[in-house]
């Protein structure tokens, strides 16, 4: 049963100050019959989704003996959430913003005591740290948040701990812009502060083509698009790697670390099949990114919760540069690669870690120590038929419309890698497509 979950909230308080009900803004289910009434004491979590994510969260959550209730938007509301998991379901109008998802929060929050608030999506990342602090919440502040959000607050985080970051600058002042360009030498990248992946980054060769860009952006509708919204690195051409852990108390309890087989930015901006897959386990380069990854956590401030992390070692000098993280699950089925490697789900135990307290302690399942990888492409194909594919160590296949993705699993790296650049050659003949790239996530 669906109903209005502002009136679900507030009617009767109103009623009570003869006041009119308020205008419909959210759709909700008040109480899902399918699922299994939690005990009384049962700690509340409530999870922001302003995109299709998460859903292993969600069903460990409810598995853990949670009340879970899901805030997302009207282009979710027919995805494939676990609603047996769902204690409610919230859905908040296209539009949107950050105070809508504070209120919605707000009235869940009147009618039962909220134990964590978690954005299981990016872009919710700073509108869920905004939120616990006006209701008090454990986790993430604004603050912190901001620096896993915003590209520029995180390198200067970094920097000021020792941590090497390619040169960058604030594209703001045009004197410090005109100096930078002057003292590092190009070609540069152009990259937005708070987007995800390779949205909106611009690689650029001489000083004319900045100033362009810059106009190009400062010209723009919205004022969030606009040039100081932005910063300029050096490019540092490279191995991209990515390591994803799980964190408490500040220390990193588990990571699993990966190489791409190409750039991120080289497959947004080219085309072709994205590739990921485990690093050797006795390598130097693992021990290294371990290591940056735990001075990553421990300079930005992270206490709990889950993370995916980037560095490239530069071609020219072997040293690692760190790139980015995110207070997040990495996409890209980066989750089940791990997953496929290690028995590890990133997901669940991300769920565990956020139910953890003194009545539960948190406690890590066995980790294998296999090697596993992805190839993933956009496909020609609404629904790619992938059972041609029929190796033994095929771990998982993707099911989304126009992608095509397989999941590989073995005790030796060299089969991984084996497998993946049959499959990318084999995706490239019969599957892919090739999209622009994208200047907005919406």
């Amino acid at each position: 049963m669906t109903g209005d979950a502002s009136l679900g909230y507030t009617a009767a308080a109103n009623k009570r100050a003869g006041a009119p009900s308020p205008p419909p803004r959210a759709r909700t289910a008040k109480r899902n019959p399918h699922v299994t009434d939690a005990p009384h004491n049962a700690p509340t979590i409530v999870c922001l989704a302003s995109f299709f994510k998460g859903t292993d969260f969600l069903r460990e959550a409810k598995r853990q003996r949670a009340r879970v209730v899901l805030v997302t938007k009207e282009r979710c509301r027919h995805d494939d959430w676990p609603h047996d998991s769902l204690d409610e379901f919230v859905v908040l109008p296209p539009d949107a913003g950050p105070d809508d998802f504070g209120h919605a929060v707000t009235q869940i929050a009147r009618q039962q005591r909220v134990a964590r608030l978690v954005a299981l999506e990016e872009f919710d990342v700073q509108t869920a740290a905004h939120i616990r602090e006006h209701l008090r919440l454990p986790g993430l502040d604004a603050t912190t948040a901001r620096r896993f959000r915003d590209k520029l607050a995180m390198r200067e985080a970094a920097r000021a701990a020792g941590i090497r970051v390619p040169e960058f600058v604030h594209a703001l002042n045009y004197e410090a812009i005109h100096d930078y360009m002057q003292s590092t030498p190009p070609p540069w990248v152009l990259k937005p502060r708070t987007d995800v992946s390779a949205i909106g980054i611009r690689k650029l060769h001489d000083a004319e083509q900045v100033w362009r860009a810059l106009d190009e952006l400062d010209a723009r509708a919205r004022v969030h698009e606009r040039a100081p919204y932005h910063l300029l690195e050096r490019f540092v051409p490279g191995d991209v790697f990515h390591v994803d852990g799980l964190v408490l108390d500040g220390e990193v309890l588990f990571a699993g670390v990966n190489c791409y087989g190409r750039p991120p930015m080289n497959v947004a901006h080219e085309g072709g099949v994205f590739l990921s897959y485990t690093v050797a386990h006795d390598a130097p380069e693992r021990a290294e990114l371990l290591r940056l990854n735990q001075a990553v956590v421990k300079a930005l401030g992270l206490r709990r919760g889950a993370t995916h992390a980037e560095f490239i070692r530069g071609t020219a000098d072997g040293a690692f540069y760190f790139l980015e993280i995110a207070a997040r699950v990495g996409g890209a089925y980066i989750a089940e690669t791990h997953e496929a490697a290690t028995g590890v789900n990133l997901w669940r135990e991300w769920a565990r870690l956020e139910l953890t307290d003194a009545s539960r302690p948190y406690e890590l399942p066995p980790v294998r120590h296999d090697y596993a990888g992805i190839a993933l492409s956009l496909a020609r194909q609404e629904w790619p038929d992938t059972s041609a594919f029929n190796d033994t160590e095929i771990a998982y296949r993707v099911r989304k419309r126009h992608h095509v993705g397989l999941v590989v699993r073995a005790p030796e790296q060299g089969r991984v890698r084996e497998l993946l650049d049959d499959y990318a050659r084999r995706f490239i003949t019969d599957f892919s497509a090739v999209a622009p790239p994208l200047e907005r996530a919406e």
